[in-house]
């Protein structure tokens, strides 16, 4: 079973309806007890990082992520729900995210903001996310990244006017600044290929 994190941000049901065509059972909740035991959790978001926050902490999904985390069991972080996996962000403020990936989200330095569209990724090797999709293009949307390669983890890049964290796999857990449930054939692949892991 696969639970995708309903705490109020998200593209919750393009998500449901992405992850549905990897797995046979695919729930939207956050109820704690099926986030506990679902094979694999998926945390989207959408919006600004600290709204994203406040809203996941008034969801108690603060506290599903923790409980999820102690006993490494797989999460997915996509988008603004890949970023509140850093330790901070300085999205117009400077806000307290997860702190499960070591560093700092920041604005991309570029001409024209949001970075929206379709882009390349510099896949890291070894990465399995990526298998079979490694030459694709992915959706994008959004003006904040991560910028610094996790310790330890296979980072996988993007450039829209600098280099940021297109995606990071490290032991349970796996995030994408892009949107895998809007990038077509590529995406299902990759989402499969995260399905089939678990």
């Amino acid at each position: 079973m696969i639970a995708i994190l309903d705490y109020g941000s998200g593209n919750l049901r393009s998500a449901q309806r992405a992850f549905e065509l990897a797995s046979d059972e695919v729930i939207v909740t956050n109820d704690v007890k099926k986030c506990l035991e679902a094979d694999g959790l998926v945390i989207p978001g959408v919006g600004a990082f600290a709204a994203c926050m406040d809203q996941l902490v008034s969801a108690g999904g603060k506290e599903i992520i923790a409980a999820r985390v102690a006993k490494s069991k797989p999460i997915f972080g996509i988008c603004v729900g890949m970023q509140i996996l850093f330790e901070n962000s300085y999205e117009k403020q400077e806000s307290t995210g997860l702190g499960l990936l070591e560093g700092e989200v920041s604005e991309i330095l570029a001409p024209i903001l949001p970075h929206m569209g379709w882009n390349t990724i510099n896949v890291a090797q070894g990465s399995k996310l990526f298998a079979g999709v490694s030459e694709e293009h992915f959706y994008f949307v959004h003006s904040y990244a991560a910028k610094n390669p996790v310790f330890g983890a296979i980072n996988s890049t993007c450039n829209y006017g600098e280099d940021f964290l297109a995606a990071v796999e490290i032991d349970f857990i796996v995030a994408t600044q892009f949107h895998p449930e809007k990038s077509g054939a590529a995406g299902a692949k990759l989402i499969s290929n995260w399905v089939g892991s678990l």
